[in-house]
């Protein structure tokens, strides 16, 4: 897809007012940025109104091999550039359909509570492509409550990793923990519409080695609610065990 076109269809995504970026804030997460270690991800400050970086941690070169300055000289065009061409439309709708989902179906004063996380291959400074997920909590709304300024986490995957292009909203709870309110896969299906988000709370929590009962007081049910559940989920997904299904998500994680 020419980039021109990306530009339209993003633009029309993230479509909103100017308004003035959190400079104070932006300058903690600097300060923060100097003393974390390196590791294999990274983290962006992005700005839809302006198709830029307000900032880029030094991770990203150990990461994708590409110098933070050439991010922010050519912005989210030569971001753009690098996705793979075959990821290109899943991507765009995957943004659109986040876009879409918290403006028909979050509350204004939940979104800042929200969570959202796809999916894409994206060519590093070696000319090979890798898998990135991409996790963005917003940090700035427009006068129509459109998240345009948020705190972008980037986990760079092992390039012979099959991933499905997925794209997922999660809210913060009271408890603390965080809710699927949408999730949808855009080509070959895993996890497909047949498992619930409630089901894909379940399952997230049990790769992360959580019991039934821990599982029930995270969610505020009963334990034999989640056993229903799990019970659930194997029949949907014709999995003979709980230990079947953890072996095969671990490597997917992008589809919890």
């Amino acid at each position: 897809m020419l980039l021109k076109n990306i530009k339209n269809l993003y633009e029309d995504i993230f479509m909103s007012y100017n308004t003035p970026a959190l400079k104070k804030h932006i300058e903690k997460i600097k300060e923060l940025d100097a003393f974390l270690p390196h590791t294999s991800t990274f983290f962006c400050i992005t700005n839809t109104q302006e198709l830029g970086f307000e900032y880029i941690s030094k991770n990203m070169f150990s990461c994708l091999a590409i110098e933070p300055e050439k991010f922010k000289q050519d912005a989210m065009h030569y971001f753009w550039s690098r996705i793979h061409p075959d990821d290109v439309e899943h991507w765009l709708k995957a943004l659109n359909s986040l876009m879409d989902y918290t403006l028909n179906e979050i509350d204004e004063q939940e979104r800042y509570k929200m969570s959202y996380t796809w999916n894409y291959r994206f060519k590093n400074g070696h000319g090979k492509y890798v898998n990135i997920v991409q996790n963005t909590t917003p940090l700035e709304f427009d006068a129509f409550m459109k998240p345009i300024i948020g705190l972008a986490h980037y986990t760079v995957l092992d390039p012979n990793i099959k991933l499905d292009v997925t794209a997922t909203a999660k809210y913060l709870s009271d408890n603390g923990e965080y809710e699927t309110r949408y999730f949808n896969c855009f080509n070959k299906k895993l996890l497909d519409n047949e498992i619930t988000n409630r089901e894909r709370d379940i399952v997230r929590l049990l790769v992360l080695n959580y019991s039934s009962k821990e599982i029930a007081e995270r969610l505020n049910i009963s334990s034999n609610t989640v056993d229903t559940h799990r019970r659930n989920i194997l029949k949907k997904l014709n999995i003979n065990s709980t230990g079947e299904l953890i072996g095969m998500l671990k490597i997917n994680q992008n589809l919890l």
